[in-house]
């Protein structure tokens, strides 16, 4: 007997464009489209998630008798933390997520923060809109030692990007070891303290778990060197805010560039936006044109395997080895991220 036709609720947010290889993935699985306020309909008999809108917590309010026939959640990110909710992750619901899509682009962007940085171009454009010229001396981006805060795949990008350029990198993450082959050493990231002093450059890139949340806190800022340039293309929450804030202002840490936040967008009347020694972006840094065709196609690849394992009758097991970039829901994060 065959498999059944797959159903897939696609969450959206409604602004951003639907996946372009849509009419590929209705050949392959029936799909409802849906926003938040209506995805406890759309999950009824559905046995694939597609969250499209992948800031959304939407999944998680609306678990229950509707998820029954639910087997498989992937999601068109990395960060996989709004999703590792209690009854997701005591399911049987394998989790996929985007892993790998965004590792060069971010890279691209952790190496132009740095340098923008070090040839003091923010200063140069801030003179141009007043017509001033002013001769300064800038730094020497290949003499910077640089500590990357997460050892997956985006954290091992920056390094290899970095290192092509000069610089000396090393690792922290969550075991310690040496001759790593893009780090060298990685240094145990629950004793950042210790550590942290010795780096130029300090990029946290880590996943958000609740192992992770806040580990950037004001004992591990005031280890930082006074000239220290620290980098968050990870997520927000891996910082103590406030303490940043405190550290930027009190000169503790020389400079910020920081792409990402606990609340996004950031307030208008946030402290950061005023710093003359801060970078914002908007949670930018790894969507390099092209990005949302990527991820529909990552999608589109996994449900293709999804299909050919059996769809919704495969065992977990089976779709774990069919599917690629599986998270491990207790961890958070893919062992190829």
């Amino acid at each position: 007997m065959d498999a059944r036709r797959p159903i897939i609720a696609l969450l959206t947010g409604g602004d951003e464009p639907l996946p372009h290889n849509l009419a590929a993935i209705e050949e392959c699985a029936d799909v409802r489209v849906c926003r938040a306020d209506t995805l406890a309909d759309a999950l009824v008999g559905a046995d694939i998630v597609m969250v499209w809108d992948f800031f959304s917590a939407a999944l998680k309010d609306s678990w229950g008798p509707s998820t029954a026939e639910l087997r498989w959640v992937h999601v068109c990110a990395t960060g996989v933390d709004s999703l590792l909710f209690d009854g997701l992750r005591q399911s049987r619901v394998v989790l996929t997520n985007a892993a790998g899509v965004f590792d060069r682009p971010i890279a691209e962007f952790v190496l132009a923060s740095i340098l923008a940085h070090d040839k003091r171009i923010h200063e140069s454009k801030s003179f141009q809109r007043e017509h001033l010229w002013r001769h300064r001396e800038t730094l020497r981006t290949c003499d910077n030692n640089v500590l990357v805060i997460g050892t997956g795949g985006i954290g091992r990008a920056i390094a290899r990007l970095l290192s092509a350029v000069g610089m000396a990198v090393s690792g922290a993450g969550r075991t310690a070891r040496t001759e790593d082959p893009d780090f060298g050493v990685v240094y145990p990231s629950d004793d950042l303290a210790a550590y942290v002093g010795d780096a130029d450059v300090v990029i946290a890139v880590a996943p958000l778990t609740p192992q992770t949340e806040q580990m950037i806190d004001a004992e591990v800022l005031a280890a930082m060197r006074p000239s220290a340039h620290f980098i968050n293309v990870g997520r927000g929450q891996l910082v103590d805010e406030q303490a940043l804030v405190d550290a930027l202002s009190s000169s503790s840490i020389g400079a910020a560039s920081l792409d990402v936040f606990a609340t996004e967008p950031l307030p208008v009347d946030h402290p950061l936006w005023e710093m003359s020694n801060v970078c914002i972006s908007p949670h930018m840094s790894g969507d390099a044109v092209g990005w949302r065709e990527e991820l529909a196609d990552r999608f589109l690849e996994n449900l293709r395997r999804y299909v050919a394992a059996g769809g919704a009758d495969a065992t977990p097991a089976e779709l774990t080895g069919a599917l690629v970039t599986v998270v491990d829901k207790l961890k958070g994060y893919s062992a190829r991220s």
